[in-house]
């Protein structure tokens, strides 16, 4: 790398960790704890690059965005900030950062963008008409709450496509936050000030159901909810408003626990429905898949019952421990209704151990599989791939070794997930897994699977 960066950060440890790497790498640094100092030195015309916190002492990183892109257009930034909701990296897009990362962040990952960044000059776009909401609690009251790699990429995800005028499908199980995200999308678009509209199969009944759907909507959003449970004459009316659309077309987005496209390979979606519903696909994570972001989640949650009233409560080290190893089937809801039963009968301050167990003992402990069928456990999926596997051998046997193949097959993805939960720590993984580290290195050997240890910067 060659150029010159400014680092504008309050906390110490993280100036002189990106100082050390950025100089290794060639690169010269000047690093400040003040936003202050940082616009004097873009004022002055130093640097090629700015890596900056978004809250400081004297004032807020993402603020300082438009008016360093009057003072020095093209000049590129990389926002990081500690507030992992949904709200800073779509503030982040609309001030037009060059990127944006949580904290806490992976070095090398940051340096790769700081690279980048270095070598191609941003584009500098037209500034937009009107901001993203911004006032009162509206960051507090968002529920996308998340600095796992799964929600970190969502959020980049919905802040390039809410003011692209494509369709877009968001998937994902039950309790995720599917219709949260198109919320989300329409509020921070250019369409925020239009009616957001969530169309039900009585929309899409009678002669003029679609047409009053549309005037209803002005050129607004529509979001079809479960758009797999709608009938297919109701599809079908769907794709004649869809084809019939002119100027001042309302956004379309629909939402879908199913696999949409095994739905229409059965025959239970229609082909011409799909197509036209997908022109982003957007999947949200469940929280088996972001486990790094149940404590939280959790401590939202709880903050948000203070708000409301009740007594402040928090979680014992022991029962955290145990909300996090949860497989939590219903996802962000059942985990909110969870703590807010815990908040109620819990007598003391700090909630027990023995107290969530009491109340996560009635509920059920297998997660369903995203695709499978509403409520399908893993071997019920696993039982349907392998009499599919069979039946497209017409009749005849498979080759031998059945055995270890399949359990490569589902070996190989258990490993590989496991390390990824675990950054790469060997140790980690198999205590995880419940083998021995000499068998664990062995399998990682036999599988070929490539190990990425992540040090994460606090």
């Amino acid at each position: 790398m060659d150029g010159t960066v400014l680092v504008a950060d309050d906390d110490r440890t993280i100036r002189t960790v990106l100082t050390q790497a950025l100089t290794r790498a060639g690169c010269k640094v000047h690093a400040t704890s003040s936003l202050t100092t940082l616009m004097r030195w873009v004022g002055e015309g130093k640097g090629d690059l700015v890596i900056s916190d978004v809250i400081m002492p004297d004032g807020n990183g993402l603020e300082m965005l438009p008016k360093i892109g009057q003072e020095r257009p093209g000049l590129p930034v990389i926002v990081i900030s500690a507030q992992n909701t949904i709200m800073t990296a779509i503030q982040a897009a609309e001030a037009e950062a060059y990127d944006y990362l949580p904290k806490p962040f992976d070095l090398p990952d940051l340096m790769k963008r700081a690279a980048r960044a270095l070598e191609t000059k941003r584009r500098v776009g037209r500034p937009r008409e009107t901001a993203p909401p911004t006032g009162g609690d509206t960051q507090d009251d968002l529920p996308l709450v998340g600095r796992t790699p799964q929600m970190q990429a969502l959020y980049r995800l919905v802040a390039r496509v809410m003011n692209a005028d494509l369709p877009v499908l968001i998937t994902g199980e039950s309790g995720t936050g599917k219709s949260l995200i198109a919320r989300a999308i329409h509020d921070f678009s250019d369409r925020r000030s239009l009616p957001f509209v969530i169309a039900t199969a009585a929309d899409m009944e009678g002669i003029d159901g679609p047409s009053a759907l549309v005037s209803r909507t002005r050129g607004g959003s529509i979001l079809f909810d479960e758009v797999a449970d709608l009938s297919e004459e109701a599809q079908g009316r769907i794709v004649r408003m869809l084809d019939s659309f002119g100027d001042n077309a309302p956004r379309v987005m629909a939402t879908s626990q199913s696999d949409l496209m095994a739905r229409m390979e059965a025959g239970q979606f229609r082909h011409d429905l799909f197509y036209r519903l997908g022109g982003v696909s957007v999947a949200v994570p469940s929280l088996r898949e972001r486990v790094d972001d149940i404590p939280l989640l959790a401590e939202h949650f709880l903050g948000r019952t203070e708000r409301d009233g009740t007594a402040p409560r928090r979680l014992a080290e022991e029962a955290m421990d145990l909300i996090r190893a949860y497989s939590w089937p219903g996802n962000v809801r059942q985990l909110e209704h969870t703590i807010r039963r815990l908040v109620v009968t819990s007598p003391e301050e700090v909630i027990t151990r023995a107290e969530v167990e009491a109340v996560l003992g009635n509920q059920p402990e297998i997660e369903p599989l995203v695709g499978g069928g509403d409520g399908e456990k893993l071997s019920a999926s696993i039982a349907k791939h392998l009499r599919r596997y069979f039946d497209l051998h017409g009749g005849v046997l498979p080759p031998p070794g059945l055995y270890a193949r399949i359990l490569r097959e589902v070996e190989m993805p258990l490993i590989e997930i496991a390390l990824d939960a675990t950054g790469g720590n060997q140790a980690k993984c198999a205590d995880l897994l419940g083998i021995n580290r000499n068998t664990l290195r062995k399998k990682i050997t036999d599988l070929d699977i490539r190990v990425t240890r992540r040090r994460k910067l606090m």
